[in-house]
């Protein structure tokens, strides 16, 4: 039973830097072994592939293009009408992971469209979904990638989103029905939108290729106030045989907005990897202080 591996979510964490490569210099400073950064593509990927490089990261995880936010765009993957500007995101997406060494790209799969009813349009969507998600898992099996499916909360974080419960998104994935294509199981969401962590785990993880973590409700570290008990979730992952990364996807505390300030502590610091998961980690496998 190997323990957790951890990865920095640079889209969230160390926010007080400016820049993907400062991120990637302050992760593996502060002891992290691996990355994951939301979306990339305002950077060259040779200059953040070099960052990861000479901080000793790997990168694991990094999103398909979101789409034109100025007209409210998340993701691309089950909107009807855009599956040409989905593929074209997708490919950037390979170029991208390639040049990062990253195995695994989450494949978004956007918004309900505004002012539409989510039951009237739901079986459009999908079979856009699925036609884009089989052109992605031949597109990725060339390449020897992972693409993910991540559901997101609908109550709190983004009411139109259009792919909200773990059981939907395993639905798709068993009508699409390609290895290459696995679940990503963020916490915070399942727990928004379901609850039952515990069975939910347990009944999805063997097709989960990747997880991540938030406190609920504030979405702060592990050890924030909240009402998930990440001692008992950590060590249920590693009971059920989890061999992959843990993403670190919260909002930091601390003064000034900073996530790990040099010579920082587990209590004054907000519990990063790996120094502060430690103290929420399975017993077995806590250092000595």
């Amino acid at each position: 039973m190997a323990p957790l591996r951890f990865s920095a979510n640079l889209s969230w964490l160390f926010p007080e830097l400016s820049g993907f490569p400062a991120r990637l210099r302050a992760a593996g400073s502060s002891g992290f072994e691996a990355a994951e950064i939301g979306w990339p593509y305002a950077e060259p990927p040779e200059a953040l592939a070099r960052a990861a490089r000479e901080a000793g990261l790997r990168v694991v995880l990094i999103n398909t293009p979101s789409g034109d936010r100025e007209k409210g765009e998340n993701g691309l993957g089950a909107v009807p009408g855009r599956q040409a500007a989905f593929r074209e995101g997708l490919e950037q997406a390979v170029l991208y992971a390639k040049a990062l060494g990253c195995s695994r790209i989450h494949l978004m799969a956007g918004r309900v469209p505004k002012g539409a009813d989510r039951a009237v349009v739901r079986g459009e969507m999908e079979t856009v979904f699925l036609e884009n998600l089989r052109h992605a898992a031949e597109v990725l099996a060339q390449e020897n990638l992972v693409g993910l499916l991540e559901p997101i909360n609908t109550r709190i974080t983004d009411p139109r989103y259009f792919l909200d419960t773990p059981q939907q998104a395993a639905a798709i994935l068993q009508k699409v029905g390609r290895p290459n294509l696995q679940l990503q199981m963020d916490l915070f969401h399942w727990q928004i939108m379901d609850g039952n962590l515990t069975g939910n785990v347990r009944e999805f993880l063997p097709i989960v290729g990747h997880v991540q973590v938030a406190q609920v409700p504030g979405r702060g570290e592990p050890n924030s106030p909240g009402e998930l008990n990440f001692s008992y979730l950590f060590q249920l992952l590693e009971d059920e045989g989890y061999t992959g990364f843990v993403g670190c996807e919260y909002q930091p505390r601390g003064e000034g907005g900073l996530s790990l300030a040099p010579g920082g502590t587990v209590s004054d610091r907000g519990c990063l990897p790996p120094h502060g998961l430690r103290c929420l980690a399975p017993r077995s496998h806590q250092e000595t202080p």
